[in-house]
């Protein structure tokens, strides 16, 4: 026909949530799509078959390590797709561009603005919290991204709204282009995924793309102790304000308050958020919703009404006395060692799994402190033990249910089974949620062998 255009191809690398998601988008928009995919298994069938019903080509058990082949205009990459992949760096050599599938969603965020929350630890409990916040001020907000919806999803789905709630990992940012929220977060940055970082630095400088596109206006909130490497890694421009526990930064926590300029703005005293770490986040919390047009007095009611995530310190019950926690989550050293410290009394730790990391030697003096015992259990534990045995009691396990058994046996009232793994999930299951699911589990038939007609299941951890 004279004069038709084909619509400009487009690869999608991934048929998870992120994948699919963003090829429904382009089709809706009417683009060519091929997606592919390293596996071959149900699940994977199962999202093809939708998406060749909607007109896109899907090629499954592609080879990782061959460049796919065919002409494209643009590659949308899923966050399990490193850059050094055939997958990107083939595309990337030809001149294609490149971008995540964060990026593409927020690129379709018509009016709405977008607030963008980054770090080793806490990200989705600070993003739940802003978008409450947000909410609790009469603002539109929609959660996407790392925890929640695709943000391709979001924007396709949703109606208007006035933020864009968005928690970023490093591997999103990674094919990150012209990504930039009108207001960013950086909570924290500890050592972690240096499996596929490669080094600490590399690590650092991924999370401060989060500001390598900030305007002049746009607001940059980073720690006060880890400021200057921030600002130095990132370029960009920005806004630049800091927050934490110390008397210069700009936004401070002290004595379960958040001050600004010396006066306090927002109590969380009593709340999740009144402890010397989570208090960290109500102090960025609250300064990233200021900014995002809502007062410090949404985030204390917020704070107050909040129901802490699943798998993230987590009450499941109390039997004869002993807390059982459920920290499924951490699966950084940093996170079981924030976990440990705010969990009062002996904590019993079961930790290990799939290692991200090669040296813990950092927590004997915390677990010295704290902790009455180690259980260890999965790939890591004889790593775990030879880092921690010297200062700790610790004992190996094979799995989740023979510690837990170990723990409840030799747990005393008033201690702390806590879950708190420092390692993935996947030696042994398929996600933390369901190595979170396997321990609840278990605690509910102590609970019920036990009798326990009062065991608490909701609330902090105090």
């Amino acid at each position: 026909m004279p004069g038709f255009r084909s619509p400009p191809p487009v690869l999608v690398l991934g048929l998870g949530s992120s994948g699919a998601a963003a090829a429904r988008l382009l089709l809706a928009e009417g683009r060519a799509v091929t997606a592919i995919d390293a596996a071959a298994g149900p699940k994977q069938e199962e999202a093809a078959g939708a998406l060749r019903a909607a007109g896109a080509e899907v090629r499954l058990g592609a080879p990782r390590d061959v460049a796919p082949a065919g002409a494209w205009d643009l590659v949308v990459a899923s966050p399990g797709v490193p850059p050094s992949s055939p997958w990107i760096a083939g595309p990337v050599a030809a001149g294609v561009p490149v971008v995540s599938e964060l990026e593409l969603g927020w690129s379709r965020r018509g009016a709405a603005r977008a607030v963008a929350i980054t770090g080793s630890n806490g990200k989705s409990t600070a993003v739940k919290w802003l978008a409450e916040s947000l909410a609790c001020a009469g603002l539109r907000a929609a959660i996407a991204g790392n925890y929640g919806p695709p943000a391709c999803a979001v924007v396709r789905e949703r109606g208007a709204i006035d933020w864009l709630v968005l928690e970023v990992s490093s591997f999103q940012l990674e094919t990150c282009r012209d990504f930039r929220p009108d207001v960013g977060v950086i909570l924290n940055v500890q050592p972690n995924h240096l499996d596929r970082h490669g080094s600490f630095d590399a690590y650092r400088a991924a999370k401060a793309r989060l500001f390598a596109n900030a305007r002049a206006d746009d607001v940059c909130l980073v720690p006060f102790v880890q400021a200057g490497a921030l600002r130095g890694a990132a370029g960009g421009h920005g806004r630049w304000v800091t927050f934490g526990a110390e008397p210069a930064a700009d936004v401070r926590f002290a004595g379960g308050s958040v001050h600004r300029r010396g006066a306090a703005v927002a109590s969380v005293r009593g709340t999740y958020f009144d402890n010397a770490i989570l208090g960290l986040a109500a102090a960025a919390v609250t300064a990233a919703a200021e900014a995002c047009g809502a007062p410090a007095e949404a985030v204390e009611r917020a704070a107050r009404a909040y129901e802490p995530l699943a798998h993230r310190l987590q009450p499941v019950a109390t039997v004869a006395g002993v807390r059982y926690i459920d920290d499924s989550k951490a699966t950084s050293m940093t996170s079981m060692m924030a976990a440990v410290r705010m969990t009062p009394g002996p904590v019993r730790l079961i930790a290990g799994g799939r290692a991200k990391e090669s040296d813990f030697s950092a927590a004997k003096e915390l677990l010295a402190s704290r902790a009455a015992k180690v259980y260890l259990i999965g790939e890591s534990a004889q790593v775990l033990n030879a880092a921690w045995a010297a200062s700790v009691p610790c004992e190996r396990f094979g799995t989740l249910d023979a510690a837990l058994d170990a723990a409840r046996r030799e747990a005393r009232p008033g201690d702390a089974v806590l879950l708190s793994p420092a390692c993935t999930s996947f030696d042994q299951y398929g996600s933390f949620g369901e190595r979170g699911e396997a321990f609840v589990r278990r605690v509910r038939t102590l609970e019920s062998a036990d009798g326990d007609d009062s065991p608490e299941r909701t609330g902090a951890v105090r």
